[in-house]
């Protein structure tokens, strides 16, 4: 019995290490990591991109957990001072395409990030499976990195958004849901993001081989992917949606804050 102990331990030690290090893969490597409720360098984004459509999903209770998260006192979004300056040429770039930018997530404070990895931890909190993640046992939100003890949100340069289209005065038709968890989310779900190429191929979602988006639904992504790339973001490989300025000023550095207009 003490053996079966010893390698159940084993067990949990190796998944929380393969997490840790998978939910850091988007950092600079560093001994240092530093925790902070300076607000100094950011800036509110509206301040900024006047353009900009908020819908800030985790103020509200339609996102994954179902309850508004901790740590978002008014339904804004921030951004470090140089995040939201490039975000300003990406918004003057897709309003010459007739678009606007729509937010749904910006910095988000370490006690949402909390928030959410307690949410995970209980298992039988299931209340918004069938509308983001029907296709998953809720057990493999932290072993396939779908929640994580930290977030590039948390360092102020990354963000989560969408297009939102001025001639029809709807959202741009992504063809799925901002935090839907699965391989539909992915830039590469049917279709080649460094190339911009539709192939159709959905072989990747193998829970519901029918599911699938079509080509205007990839360009629709790819529009939004290649403004936000030509103006200093990466993207992030599991989510159409997000994106971090690669020259981030605060690479090692989680925020404490919570999200509120700032005082000027």
């Amino acid at each position: 019995m003490r053996q079966v102990k010893l390698w159940m331990l084993a067990a949990i030690l190796t998944i929380c290490g393969m997490t840790m290090v998978s939910c850091f893969s988007d950092t600079k490597k560093s001994a240092a990591v530093s925790a902070t409720d300076d607000a100094s360098q950011f800036v509110t984004i509206t301040d900024v991109v006047p353009d900009v459509i908020l819908e800030i999903r985790y103020f509200g209770t339609y996102n994954f957990v179902g309850t508004r998260i901790d740590g978002y006192d008014e339904p804004t979004a921030l951004l470090t001072k140089q995040a939201a300056d490039s975000l300003k040429a990406v918004s003057d770039d897709v309003k010459a395409q007739g678009y606007r930018l729509k937010i749904y997530d910006a910095y988000r404070p370490q006690k949402g990030v909390d928030h959410f990895v307690r949410w995970a931890e209980d298992i039988n909190d299931t209340l918004m499976k069938p509308y983001f993640y029907p296709d998953l046992d809720k057990s493999v939100l932290f072993p396939q990195d779908y929640i994580c003890l930290k977030s590039g949100h948390t360092r102020g340069s990354t963000l989560d958004l969408t297009l939102f289209d001025m001639a029809t005065e709807k959202e741009v038709d992504m063809g799925g849901t901002f935090d839907w968890f699965g391989p539909e989310s992915h830039p590469d779900f049917c279709g080649n993001p460094e190339t911009g190429e539709y192939t159709g191929d959905n072989s990747k979602s193998p829970a519901n081989p029918k599911r699938s988006i079509t080509p205007e639904q990839f360009k629709n992504r790819m529009i939004l992917r290649q403004a936000m790339l030509r103006h200093g973001f990466k993207p992030f490989d599991t989510e159409w949606w997000h994106f971090t300025l690669k020259d981030e000023p605060f690479p090692d550095t989680y925020f404490t804050f919570p999200v509120k207009q700032l005082n000027k």
